[in-house]
């Protein structure tokens, strides 16, 4: 356990918040698995996705900001695990673990072909992307913090009271390159939708939105 420059390409809000809230544990180095690995049929290239992904991650804790729902939180800590090939998800492609889970839930967080963060389960094989990237979901946890600092007052929506929101007015937070989970903004209120369970679940009860209202500007954007 030490310090580490947060990674580059972030926000400055996101290293920031990596930086002061981030803890980096020891993680294995993929080297060590690289040659079982590759006897497995595990391709190189594959195996050199995870190996970037764990330079760049492995080791990393960051706590989950109050009150957002288990998919939004994200993993305990940011580490790769084997890469598997399956048939329903995430597409036909190679993927690997993106992090433990923080508490008991039915998914893994995973890291698909492309670079999607989402979570799938593994009885329906049903895969649900929540961000374009591991790097979006950082931000968008560093973004959670800061609203709560930041916000006059917050406000939680939560199944069928989320049909009143209008987003068609608002332009996405496009550093958090949201899927099932985003953030959407106008001058004096910034919106967290996440909808990852309830997509994965099919339960439409189950989305949940925060918004922040006041001193919001265009630095979230």
């Amino acid at each position: 356990m030490g310090y580490r420059e947060p990674p580059a390409g972030l926000s400055k809000r996101a290293r920031r918040f990596v930086g002061v809230h981030g803890i980096w544990l020891e993680a294995s180095a993929v080297s060590q698995w690289r040659l079982q690995w590759e006897e497995a049929g595990i391709p190189s290239a594959v195996i050199d996705r995870v190996d970037e992904y764990q330079a760049r991650w492995g080791g990393l804790a960051l706590p989950a900001a109050p009150g957002l729902p288990e998919d939004a939180a994200g993993p305990r800590m940011l580490g790769a695990d084997v890469p598997e090939r399956e048939g329903g998800f995430p597409d036909q492609g190679w993927f690997f673990e993106a992090g433990p889970q923080r508490t008991a839930v039915p998914y893994s967080f995973l890291i698909s072909s492309d670079g999607t963060f989402g979570i799938a389960s593994g009885d329906d094989e049903k895969w649900i992307p929540l961000h374009g990237s591991i790097d979006g979901w950082v931000e968008s946890l560093a973004l959670a913090y800061a609203a709560v600092d930041n916000a006059d007052t917050v406000t939680k929506l939560a199944g069928s009271a989320i049909d009143s929101l209008d987003l068609t007015s608002m332009q996405p937070v496009e550093l958090v390159n949201g899927r099932a989970n985003g953030w959407w903004y106008r001058p004096g209120l910034l919106v967290a939708l996440y909808a990852g369970e309830s997509e994965l679940f099919g339960r439409p009860g189950y989305r949940t939105a925060f918004l922040y209202s006041g001193n919001i500007d265009t630095e979230w954007l």
